[in-house]
C-alpha cells in the first residue's frame, strides 16, 4: 500500500465537482483507492462518502492506493490531486 498526503488548495474545499472527478479517476484504476480526512477513511469510488468527509481548504488528506498496479495508479492519483484539489 502506498500513501500520499495532499493539502486541499481549492478555496471551496473538496466540493462536488472535484469529488466527482476523483470518483471517476479512482474508478478507472485497477487498485483500491481510499481517502482519509480527520481519521475517517472512505472508498474513493463512493461520491457521497467523500462529500460527507467535508474536507476544507488547507486541510491535509491522505490518499491510499493498494493493488497490483499501485505504483502507476498512485502517480495518476498524485497528478489528479495536484491539478484538481
Amino acid at each position: 500500500m502506498l500513501e500520499y498526503t495532499h493539502a486541499i488548495k481549492d478555496d471551496k474545499g473538496l466540493h462536488a465537482r472535484p469529488a466527482s472527478a476523483l470518483v471517476q479517476t479512482a474508478s478507472a484504476l485497477s487498485s483500491d483507492v481510499a481517502i482519509v480526512v480527520g481519521g475517517k477513511e472512505v472508498d474513493c469510488r463512493k461520491l457521497i462518502a467523500i462529500m460527507r468527509l467535508g474536507a476544507k481548504h488547507g486541510e491535509c488528506v491522505i490518499l491510499k492506493v493498494d493493488g497490483e498496479n499501485e505504483a502507476a495508479d498512485m502517480e495518476v492519483i498524485k497528478k489528479f490531486c495536484i491539478s484538481n484539489l
